[in-house]
């Protein structure tokens, strides 16, 4: 498995890469939170672009994704609209989901796209084509906030992002019970062991999932998401000690 390169940054190598969003609804504030998180120990910064109040103009969408660009400089820039049914803010259809991903992606601001599986294995194959004639990196991605589903089906998740092309396999769900972390574990590591191609991110959410976000180094998950100001699903924690934990865990491999 090789690593996926954005810029100077390599998901999939070394200690895991931590992900910062910026979850603001004007532009003011998202470009404030930008700068704040200039200053923090982040690899990578994710949009969720569902939280922005003028996402339904793709023009305003774009034009707030070149300012983002301009305040963040190199760090790499992951563009995410999460819909409602996996936990966004906002509904919208499959039809202007994929639109919206394809423009955002076709503007050169953001170096990844994140496209939900849910969406359709067809919608989700052409979106994914499209953004890599762009040029772009896509994380296909899952979301469950009601319970953990069976190791199988986690493993099975995953191998169906590699095949629709992926260049990363995200799954989050949500535990409940001990034995539900150790599932999500579970399944990440049989993953990355014995079928990934692609770097995974997987997280078991909430305060019980919180070792699923320090732990991926041991397990086999390239990234996971610490909050610098407001978090943007249960567990997050502080990129400070988040950092600290990471690197705790990879200098003593």
């Amino acid at each position: 498995m090789k690593p996926v390169v954005v810029r100077n940054i390599k998901i999939g190598e070394g200690r895991p890469k931590i992900c910062v969003p910026v979850v603001a609804r004007d532009e003011a504030s998202i470009l404030k939170d930008a700068r704040e998180i200039r200053a923090l120990p982040v690899d990578v910064v994710e949009w969720r672009a569902d939280w922005y109040e003028d996402v339904t103009s793709i023009g305003k969408t774009m034009g707030m994704a070149a300012k983002l660009r301009q305040v963040l400089g190199d760090i790499p820039v992951l563009f995410t609209f999460r819909s409602a049914k996996e936990g966004g803010k906002m509904e919208i259809s499959p039809e202007d989901y994929a639109a919206l991903n394809c423009r955002v992606a076709s503007g050169g601001q953001v170096d990844l796209v994140d496209v939900e599986l849910s969406m359709g294995d067809s919608l989700v194959e052409d979106v994914i084509q499209k953004i890599h004639m762009e040029g772009l990196g896509v994380i296909v991605s899952s979301h469950d906030f009601e319970k953990t589903p069976p190791k199988e089906e986690l493993v099975s998740r995953m191998e169906k992002m590699q095949r629709l092309g992926a260049d990363i396999a995200k799954v989050a769900v949500m535990p409940r019970s001990g034995e539900d972390v150790l599932t999500l574990l579970s399944a990440t590591l049989e993953m990355h062991e014995h079928h990934a191609r692609v770097p995974l991110i997987t997280m078991s959410m909430s305060s019980a999932g919180v070792i699923s976000r320090l732990s991926g180094e041991v397990f086999g998950s390239a990234l996971t998401f610490g909050a610098a100001s407001q978090v943007s699903a249960p567990g997050q924690i502080g990129v400070r000690d988040l950092k600290t934990v990471l690197d705790i865990v990879h200098n003593s491999r």
